[in-house]
């Protein structure tokens, strides 16, 4: 590919611009800092730009587990002034194989004394089975570089240079500036130390230090303190009864704790969620968390929840959030609710099973009775969080109007455990009164030996959807419990102990079960996958008792009766998906590539070979 004419450099738009334009997300994806990743997308197809400090190949890739199986990858770099650009895929075992269907298409290529650039595009969908699709789950990037190109020496193995990294490619596009000198305030942990077993929840009482005067926080930024990336697994943040003084911010505790203070038991109401591998988060530009009224957190409990599988010994943790707030105000105040199943017992997986499916109910009943009462015309849903454990593979959250399914709320079918934040809706979607909504959880307990049980350690499960919405009512959470009994008739469980004394309660008979807790009795059951089967399908027609909450710890009057749940189609029909072939776009590429190579020229100067 010969250099382009000098003389077409000043008629285009300086590089950065374009760069900014068809590149609106990017990522740093090592370390040091040495490989960065930009990418944007635009109707059918997805554009990349690696700038990898090397002049030898880059490696970049997306696979179904973070690793070299089964990969898509392709690998380019300059060599001897010449572009390269390759598709490749591996074989379940790593075996790298070059691609007979080429759908990634180089757009230029560039290389100095320090860096390599690539740039090239593929569609979303390529009709190609060693490709894998681009969709708005989670992806897993893989990456990797070396010293030497290609061919130089046979195929030279990347070594250490190589990671993984979880992104959502297709993102919306966030098109609302903050301002660098915004005002902030920050709610930070001081240096709580980390005991040594897996799972810590620690709670911190804050005052919000805005009053009297209304302002809006637009933006929450994670203050993980350096080296806890993976031990800070998730923060809450939680309203607070307005009746509280100044003496709970004495200390923090230990949540969920029997010596824990009273106060924390009055925050209830999650005003903001943040989990592992999440950036900040901006609010749309018409959208605020409210601060500074009466009806605002005054007192907020921030609840860290530290992982900590190693039992790592003496470590501290200072870390937190940073709320960046103006006194400009939004056009609405914004609202969260939790939606799904209420962390409980009543919620278990057996094991052993490669596949198996919960559903957490937010009502129409509680919809109803809470946006008639509030928003009759609805709320608007423009962002969700999906949240569950190690277990989980995938989370759905499916919307109903009168009994018709509509397009899915949100959906991350490559659910990954270390990789959780707000989606950003597309459109904003309006809940109406009367709509339910059901969060569907798929799990794999494949290597499990005993029951998994709904609850706070990571080791447990949960089944959440958190949805950022406005205008605020007063609803906090819609969720569900599904029938205990009817799930220990499945194994045989006759009758408890009544009343109920102890927790677990106590089962009385048959014989075999007596005297154990339920726990026990579920984990001495001989499970077996086609038990497995028929028990997900037990569970999933039972009635489910209705979470419906408000804040201060008031409840909507559905609260704990009892519904049955909707018939719906499963398992999820998915959208068609339609793909299109690499032949398709050859066409139409080259003016393409030639607008953008010149544009990447004519500000690069000579310092960089470009072909």
């Amino acid at each position: 590919m010969r250099r382009w004419p000098l003389l077409l450099w000043g008629l285009l738009l300086p590089a950065a611009t374009v760069a900014a334009g068809r590149y609106p997300h990017s990522a740093v994806l090592d370390g040091a800092a040495g490989y960065r990743l930009l990418w944007g997308h635009q109707g059918s197809s997805i554009s990349f730009r690696l700038e990898v400090r090397t002049q030898g190949y880059v490696g970049f890739g997306l696979s179904p587990t973070g690793a070299m199986a089964s990969a898509d990858i392709v690998v380019g770099g300059v060599a001897r002034g010449k572009p390269y650009l390759q598709d490749y895929f591996t074989d379940a075992n790593r075996a790298l194989k070059r691609d007979s269907q080429q759908d990634y298409h180089l757009e230029y290529a560039m290389e100095n004394s320090t860096h390599t650039i690539l740039a090239f595009s593929r569609e979303l969908h390529t009709c190609d089975t060693n490709d894998k699709s681009i969709t708005e789950s989670t992806v897993r990037v893989i990456w990797a570089y070396h010293h030497k190109d290609m061919g130089e020496a046979g195929q030279n193995y990347h070594g250490s240079n190589r990671g993984s990294k979880s992104l959502r490619l297709l993102n919306p596009e966030k098109k609302n500036v903050i301002s660098a000198s915004l005002a902030y305030f920050d709610l930070t942990n001081q240096d709580v130390p980390i005991p040594d077993k897996d799972t810590t929840y620690w709670c911190q009482m804050f005052k919000i230090p805005i009053h009297h005067e209304k302002h809006h926080v637009i933006k929450v930024e994670p203050l993980i303190q350096k080296g806890h990336g993976n031990l800070v697994h998730h923060i809450l943040l939680y309203q607070c009864s307005s009746s509280l003084n100044d003496s709970v911010l004495d200390y923090g505790h230990e949540c969920y704790h029997p010596n824990m203070p009273d106060s924390f038991l009055t925050c209830e109401t999650v005003i903001f969620a943040w989990a592992i591998g999440g950036e900040a988060f901006t609010y749309p530009p018409h959208v605020g968390l409210s601060i500074g009224t009466s009806t605002d957190p005054q007192y907020v409990l921030m609840e860290v929840h530290y992982d900590n599988p190693s039992y790592l010994e003496g470590l501290i943790d200072n870390s937190g959030l940073r709320l960046f707030y103006t006194t400009d105000l939004r056009k609405y105040d914004a609202g969260v609710i939790e939606a799904g199943l209420w962390v409980s017992l009543f919620h278990n997986i057996p094991p052993g099973m490669p596949e198996f499916m919960s559903e957490g109910h937010c009502t129409l009943e509680c919809l109803e009775e809470a946006l008639d009462a509030e928003r009759p015309s609805g709320i608007h849903v423009f962002a969700v969080l999906l949240h569950a454990h190690l277990a989980g593979r995938a989370i759905r959250t499916r919307h109903f109007r009168k009994g018709e399914e509509q397009k899915l709320l949100a959906y991350d079918d490559e659910f990954d455990f270390n990789f959780q934040e707000f989606q950003y809706l597309k459109e904003e979607r309006t809940i109406l009164p009367g709509d339910n909504l059901i969060t569907e959880c798929r799990y794999s307990t494949v290597d499990r030996i005993r029951m998994t049980w709904g609850g706070l350690s990571t080791r447990n499960e949960m089944c959440l959807s958190y949805l950022l919405y406005y205008p605020r009512i007063n609803l906090t959470r819609c969720a569900s419990i599904p029938d205990i009994m009817e799930q220990l008739q499945f194994i045989g469980v006759k009758e408890i102990y009544r009343p109920v004394r102890t927790w677990p309660f106590i089962i009385k008979s048959p014989k075999q079960y007596k005297n154990l807790s339920f726990m026990d009795a579920m984990n001495k059951f001989k499970w077996s996958r086609s038990a497995g089967l028929s028990y997900n399908e037990l569970v999933l027609r039972l009635p489910v008792n209705v979470r419906c909450s408000k804040t201060d710890n008031a409840e909507w009057s559905i609260q704990g009766m009892t519904a049955i749940p909707p018939e719906i189609e499963r398992p999820y029909r998915t959208e068609p998906v339609i793909c299109i072939s690499s032949s398709y776009l050859h066409c139409s590429l080259f003016l393409n590539m030639l607008f953008i190579a010149c544009v990447t020229v004519s500000t690069l100067g000579n310092s960089w070979s470009f072909v």
